[in-house]
């Protein structure tokens, strides 16, 4: 099996002695030894072998090894939440006095991280505002131990060039090199094929796809995943087995649905950008985008996530929100429902003005992630609350 789709239905937890067609929720917390010895052995790592759900579980075990099927990854670890993945992908590898290089284009927390948190243990960062190479090169110091980057952006769809990243990694063998994949999706961009150590997704977004359950996921190289292994033994960031069996079933359906998310979202976007009442429209797979070419060569399609800036500023977004009747207002994204969000407002209300200004973050700017509903419909609500909030 070679395509994504039936490698990713195929990839099943053992067969119990059931015989089980749908792999069942395993919620234990402990898995039982048949002997002393066969205790002693697993816990010295000479036999392989289940001990504590917080440690490994059949559930968050498929979960895991689906994911590392489609990010083409040596090995993989999931979390109790998106950012609890972001946290261990720093927390595990830096010490004091390290440096960390990322893109400004961060989501908000993350963001927090690296501003108010690591600063306190004595982790220094510098942050890249543009996709130039150079730019990036040049950041880099003697005790930088991280580069980090969001690609597509959270929410202003900003794009890094994945190729000419992975060959600056390559000169500087030494650091990691993770993206937070979560708004591509492993079914749109592969980052590891480029030569990125770790892909980091919040499973609460796409991966789920309904809005249900938290889960986040690492997939990366099998050396920095051991490391983190211990990490996160030791600190208990673990995925629940029942949040890992939503998440492994709504694999199977991932490629299907961001085929609508993207369809959808390309659609709403060319609707607005002929829109007199938008003032600017933000789609990588839009010809106006100024990474059109490079989203091209990157991604499969452009995504789910579609960010406007409505005429009138935050009084006018606030208008157009109360004004949608289908649309639901939410911070979430990647559900089969479409979402509205002012980012300004909420998931970057703890940034300062300036900072959400340089991110292309504005008092009208909305995020709007696209569901699943026909495209007709997602469309006339937005035209009919553009209308009505004049």
């Amino acid at each position: 099996m070679k395509k994504d789709q039936s490698r990713i239905i195929r990839e099943q937890a053992p067969r119990s002695a059931t015989r089980e067609h749908s792999v069942p929720l395993y919620l234990t917390s402990s898995f039982i030894f048949d002997s002393a010895e066969q205790g002693r052995a697993i816990f010295a790592e000479e036999e392989e072998g289940m001990v504590y759900s917080r440690y490994a579980n059949p559930n968050t075990t498929e979960f895991i090894n689906r994911v590392c099927t489609l990010e083409q990854a040596e090995a993989g670890l999931a979390f109790s939440s998106g950012m609890a993945a972001v946290f261990a992908s720093f927390a595990a590898f830096i010490e004091n006095g390290d440096h960390i290089v990322s893109s400004r284009a961060i989501f908000g927390s993350t963001h927090q991280l690296l501003t108010q948190l690591f600063p306190k243990w004595g982790i220094s960062y510098t942050y890249v505002h543009s996709s130039n190479i150079e730019e990036w090169e040049k950041a880099i110091q003697p005790n930088t131990k991280i580069v980090f980057l969001e690609s597509p952006s959270n929410p202003g769809l900003e794009l890094y060039d994945l190729e000419a990243l992975g060959k600056l990694k390559e000169k500087h063998p030494h650091i990691i090199f993770s993206i937070d994949n979560c708004f591509a999706t492993p079914y749109l961009q592969k980052p590891l094929k480029y030569g990125f150590d770790l892909a980091i997704h919040s499973a609460t977004k796409y991966m789920d796809g309904q809005g249900r359950v938290l889960g986040g996921v690492i997939a990366g190289k099998q050396e920095l995943i051991n490391k983190l292994m211990f990490f996160i033994r030791h600190t208990g960031p673990a995925m629940s087995p029942f949040n890992a069996w939503i998440l492994s079933k709504s694999l199977e359906t991932l490629g299907l649905r961001m085929d609508r998310h993207c369809s959808n979202a390309l659609a709403l976007a060319e609707t607005l950008e002929k829109h007199p009442e938008i003032e600017q429209v933000k789609y990588p797979f839009l010809p106006s985008h100024p990474q059109y070419e490079l989203a091209k060569k990157q991604m499969k399609a452009g995504g789910g996530i579609v960010t406007f800036d409505v005429k009138g500023g935050k009084e006018r977004a606030f208008r157009f929100i109360d004004a949608l009747e289908m649309i639901r207002y939410t911070s979430n994204l990647g559900d089969s429902r479409t979402i509205a969000t002012h980012p300004a407002t909420t998931t970057h209300a703890k940034l300062k003005e300036e900072e959400r200004v340089s991110l292309g973050i504005n008092p009208g700017t909305i995020r709007l992630s696209v569901g699943l509903e026909d495209q007709e419909d997602i469309i006339g609500d937005i035209l009919q609350a553009l209308e009505k909030s004049k």
